[in-house]
């Protein structure tokens, strides 16, 4: 196959970040907030923990043993493996967003906090949509307590859809509880361990922290097998420096950092490189989605990420406008396909409506589009005698038609990309059609799937399993 390829650094760039993030990893180190964690990791080769400053530095000899350790290509799966996404071979895994804590509804403009009926109807959809691979949650019902929000989200997940999942952790204690709702589904912890069913997100805290709860919550899935993506986000001018190799070079310290700390309590854990540099405005100080400059910084992050060998993800896919418009299709295209380019293995969360503003059911239904759109492109055209199709040329000559021609039966479908929302018609035919905007196809599909879509749900004894489950961890966390 001919494939477009996308590169920005020279090897001398890559070896120019590299040496700079050890060098920040080296002498200035990292802060961890958690005993329990700078605990383990005291005395370990390669990494200096200073307790009284809660501050870890680590040298290059321990981050090439954690490279070293770290697989490179290996699967989530949904929660009877009929449904995976593989990270670190071909093509790339789309991913609805983990959760965001607004509802946004574009037809009217509105904004609310989401409900579990929302909830519901995202899961749904996103199981309908055959650009999604991984079901994240999408909304955070915020009349659910934050600390015991995502064991009930992960329930429902599993519950409800055959494809992988993903939901964010609040802390330790609920991602302990989590992983107990992994054993029951999979059948023990050894199955968990062959066929992971979700992933942790990590997120650094730029520059050079980490939250305790999500640090320690990390460890939990990583010592149980599961795998770990390392997603720090520095923000240009405000927390990395303003030059676009500075916050490049910082947030790839981050992720190599966090790394070596999983690499290091969990030797041989599954990670995906996941540095995803971003901007602020410098006129409202707002943090930006989606612009030239965080495509860059997101091109040249992969470019790390495959230097070291790691499987890859990229943040894009993404806008900063509120409603599926003209920017939202502009902003969502180019970084999208741009991304996928690179050859990472994961891109967005899909469906996010601004700037972590929102969920957008109907912007999740016009991602899915997108992404079927960047699979041609990042697919490429095979060429071979076949099909360049010399014979075909010369038997239906000057004048004549392919549309009959065997040849054509034989290929099109594999050649030609048939959408499902854009619009291919005439004018008048459209006019006929009612004349309806992007916006309002999505709309249609997804009162079609809701109407018409139907879950594979998980068998009652283990459901009911998983709600004691829930109900052991209100009880834990909340004391109910």
């Amino acid at each position: 196959m001919a494939q477009l390829q996308l590169k920005l650094l020279s090897s001398d760039d890559v070896n120019q970040i590299h040496k700079t993030s050890v060098r920040i990893l080296e002498k200035t180190g990292m802060k961890i907030p958690s005993e329990d964690v700078l605990g383990l990791l005291e005395g370990r080769e390669g990494v200096a923990v200073n307790r009284d400053r809660q501050v870890a530095t680590f040298t290059e000899g321990a981050i090439e043993t954690a490279l070293r350790q770290a697989p490179r290509r290996f699967g989530v799966f949904g929660r009877d493996g009929t449904k995976s996404a593989e990270y670190g071979g071909e093509g790339f895994v789309a991913q609805a967003i983990p959760g965001e804590v607004f509802w946004v509804d574009p037809v009217n403009r509105t904004r609310r906090g989401p409900t579990w009926e929302d909830f519901e109807r995202c899961v749904l959809v996103a199981d309908a949509l055959p650009e999604i691979d991984i079901v994240g949650a999408m909304v955070q019902p915020t009349m659910t307590p934050a600390s015991v929000r995502d064991v009930h989200l992960y329930s429902g997940l599993l519950k409800r859809t055959r494809k992988p999942v993903r939901c964010w952790v609040h802390n330790r204690i609920s991602a302990r509880y989590v992983v107990e709702l992994f054993k029951t589904v999979s059948g023990g912890s050894s199955e968990l361990r062959k066929h992971p069913l979700a992933d942790f997100g990590l997120e650094p805290v730029s520059p050079l922290q980490f939250s305790r709860d999500s640090l320690e919550g990390a460890l939990e899935f990583a010592q149980a097998g599961l795998p770990i993506t390392l997603g720090p986000m520095p923000l240009a001018m405000a927390t990395s420096p303003v030059t676009l190799a500075g916050s490049v070079a910082l947030g790839n310290a981050e992720t190599l950092g966090a790394l070596v700390i999983i690499e290091t309590l969990a030797p041989g854990t599954a990670v995906v490189y996941f540095n995803s540099p971003h901007i602020m405005d410098p006129r409202t100080m707002n943090l930006v989605f989606s612009s030239p400059e965080q495509v860059l910084m997101s091109v040249a992050s992969a470019e790390l990420g495959r230097h070291y060998g790691l499987p890859v993800g990229v943040n894009v896919g993404l806008t900063d406008s509120k409603v599926p418009d003209a920017q939202a299709g502009y902003e969502k295209g180019i970084t999208m396909v741009l991304g996928a380019l690179t050859g990472a293995s994961s891109i967005g969360g899909m469906g996010i409506a601004g700037c972590d503003q929102g969920f957008s059911l109907p912007q999740l239904i016009i991602d899915n589009e997108i992404i079927g759109f960047v699979r041609r492109v990042v697919q490429g055209m095979g060429i071979n005698r076949e099909t360049c199709a010399a014979e075909v040329v010369e038997r239906v000559g000057i004048g004549g038609s392919y549309m009959t021609e065997d040849h054509t039966l034989d290929h099109w479908r594999q050649e030609f990309w048939i959408p499902m929302l854009t619009d291919r018609l005439a004018w008048d035919a459209w006019l006929n059609r009612g004349g309806r905007s992007l916006l309002d196809r999505a709309v249609e599909e997804q009162n079609r799937l809701l109407a018409n879509h139907t879950l594979e749900w998980l068998d009652e004894p283990t459901a009911r399993e998983l709600d004691s489950i829930v109900a052991a961890a209100e009880r834990e966390i909340l004391g109910n």
